[in-house]
């Protein structure tokens, strides 16, 4: 049924996901352990990230190779239900 409704993206193409939560010293390394296994090819080197001005918090940005929509339903899921994760875009 989902391929009744039309798409905005096209695929496969690169798709970036920001991700926000509190500081903590493993945050960009789960998290990235976790893109890698929706998106395989993933290369964490390109992970762009960005504290907030006092620190508390930190964005990352995943510029993932997305191949369905099934994909990227999946890696938000996984993402929003992480327990060290308070946004994602």
């Amino acid at each position: 049924m989902a391929d009744t409704q039309e798409s905005l993206i096209e695929y496969p193409s690169d798709f970036p996901i920001k991700v926000m939560g509190r500081s903590h010293p493993e945050f960009t390394q789960i998290l990235t352990e976790l893109v890698l296994q929706f998106d395989p090819g993933f290369d964490p080197a390109t992970v762009e990230m960005r504290a907030s001005g006092k620190g508390n918090y930190i964005g990352l940005t995943f510029t993932v190779r997305a191949t369905s929509r099934e994909q990227l339903d999946e890696l938000y899921r996984a993402l929003t239900s992480h327990e060290m994760v308070a946004y994602v875009l």
